[in-house]
């Protein structure tokens, strides 16, 4: 797998999801292969805060991060595509990204056992989102939220695609051109050093 593609939309078949799925098909025209993952099908529990993975480096419970950890950890590229709900990400996706609070306890303890990672560039991440809004300021929150969930990866942030005025379900397919953007920067994203 060369790409992770995670779904943050509850909604599917919305925007967000049009957007990665036009990400998907440029990465994989350039040779990408594919693992996609939808956040609402997931269960998922909060962060509980206890610290385990201060000590460990892993998550103490048990759900379906479980299987998502190792593709955090491993994907040389990674995007994220999340509506704007009340200026940030989902829920279901901002649920994620602090459970991957143990993905950087992990770096931390490998560094503390003299553990060398893999050079920070040579992994990337990128967001597509999309808010119903023409606010200045719609997307701050969101990008913001996904350069730290990526730099937790230790993964470089590679930019983002965010469009506003997207309101109901699919109101992106009567903007082509936002989707043929989206489709040349899966494929830039993949093909880029």
């Amino acid at each position: 797998m060369q790409l992770l593609a995670i779904y943050g939309s509850p909604r599917k078949g919305g925007n967000t999801d049009l957007m990665l799925d036009a990400f998907v098909e440029g990465a994989s025209a350039a040779g990408g292969e594919v693992q996609k993952i939808y956040v609402r099908d997931m269960k998922l529990n909060g962060c509980l805060g206890c610290g385990h993975c201060d000590k460990k480096g892993v998550c103490i419970q048990k759900d379906d991060m479980t299987g998502l950890y190792p593709l955090l950890e491993s994907a040389p590229r990674i995007a994220v595509a999340s509506p704007i709900y009340f200026y940030g990400v989902t829920g279901q996706l901002k649920l994620l990204i602090d459970r991957s609070q143990a993905c950087f306890m992990s770096q931390e303890v490998a560094k503390r056992e003299g553990r060398e990672l893999p050079p920070k560039e040579s992994r990337k991440g990128f967001l597509l989102s999309a808010g119903a809004t023409r606010g200045k300021r719609l997307f701050e929150c969101a990008v913001l939220t996904a350069k730290y969930f990526f730099d937790a990866l230790h993964m470089d942030y590679a930019g983002e695609l965010c469009f506003r005025e997207l309101e109901e379900r699919g109101a992106i397919l009567q903007h082509p051109v936002m989707l043929e953007t989206c489709r040349q920067a899966g494929k830039d994203f993949l093909a880029g050093p």
